[in-house]
């Protein structure tokens, strides 16, 4: 009896499904009648057609702000930007596994240990080399304090004009004892640097050997100092001076003013400084500082603005 009681209910709810899918008394299907589909139907094609209406108009507004360079909307050129102040970066840079770290250590005259540093410098550099007339497009051009680039054009910068040692070819002075760091500051569209003109705006933390090296150029110029963003590398403390060793500088010990500002122009390649560290001290730990010099450059440690700090160990 129970069983019959269960085929029952089982069976009149197969024909109440059928009939919610299909009632063939009121021609509903689903519930519906079809003038009923018809006009839900007409209601969702105009609700959904004027959403995506409203939707393209906002999005025409929005593609009006936009610049056609693609360039954003508030710049350091134009006062409105939160970014005013360049910071700089280096390379090579340590080992993946490492992401985090600042230190480059090799074991000198491994030539196993020196490949990730000497692949890393190789591959940065791969841009610069063979630099033709024409990149994606764009005119380059050779610069200098009398030869500004145009609007669209951008300034050449070649690897052959750094020095010898720090070459693809010496591999970058780690076989020889004499490890090349290279600099460059970070891309701020519409940034200008402000330079320094005479002696007197030179700031008082500024090292001495650079303000020596500012003044032979100014001696070398006429009396007039290079439009440049220099540069300095020192050990952070008297014992890391004490065995950081000499540095040289190539191909100048800054970046030509000439260079700025980026304008987001294709072709652009920024211009880079090689630091030569000739015999740092081995099997000790250098901590080394790089800052970039201009009246609009500010030094700040936390935030590694202006600056750029690594450590160097060479075993």
């Amino acid at each position: 009896m129970a069983d019959h009681g269960l085929m029952k209910r089982a069976s009149e709810r197969d024909d109440s499904f059928k009939t919610f899918v299909w009632n063939p008394q009121t021609k509903q299907f689903l519930g519906r009648t079809g003038s009923s589909w018809f006009k839900i139907g007409v209601f969702y094609i105009i609700f959904y057609a004027c959403l995506a209406g409203f939707f393209a108009v906002m999005m025409a507004v929005f593609y009006q702000t936009l610049d056609t360079n693609h360039l954003p909307k508030y710049t350091p050129g134009d006062g409105g930007s939160l970014l005013k102040n360049p910071a700089m970066g280096f390379r090579p840079l340590p080992r993946a596994e490492n992401v985090e770290s600042t230190l480059i250590w090799y074991k000198n005259g491994d030539n196993d240990d020196i490949k990730h540093w000497v692949e890393q410098l190789n591959k940065f550099i791969e841009p610069y080399e063979g630099t033709s007339e024409v990149i994606s497009g764009q005119h380059v051009t050779s610069c200098s304090e009398d030869k500004l680039p145009g609007p669209e054009e951008v300034c050449r910068f070649e690897d052959k004009w750094l020095s010898d040692k720090c070459q693809k070819a010496e591999s970058w002075g780690y076989n020889r004892e004499s490890p090349c760091i290279l600099l460059k500051l970070n891309k701020m569209i519409k940034w200008v640097p402000k330079v320094y003109e005479s002696l007197e705006e030179l700031p008082d933390n500024m090292p001495q050997k650079l303000k020596d090296h500012i003044e032979a150029k100014m001696n070398e110029n006429n009396g007039k100092i290079p439009k440049m963003i220099w540069v300095s590398c020192e050990g952070e403390n008297p014992a890391d001076q004490e065995y950081i060793g000499p540095i040289q500088y190539s191909p100048w010990q800054g970046f030509p003013a000439y260079y700025f500002p980026y304008m987001h122009t294709p072709g652009y390649l920024p211009p880079i400084v090689a630091v030569q560290f000739n015999q740092p001290m081995s099997n000790v730990l250098i901590n080394i500082e790089c800052r970039a010099w201009a009246k609009n450059i500010v030094h700040d440690r936390q935030n590694r603005l202006g600056l750029v700090h690594f450590e160097l160990l060479k075993d």
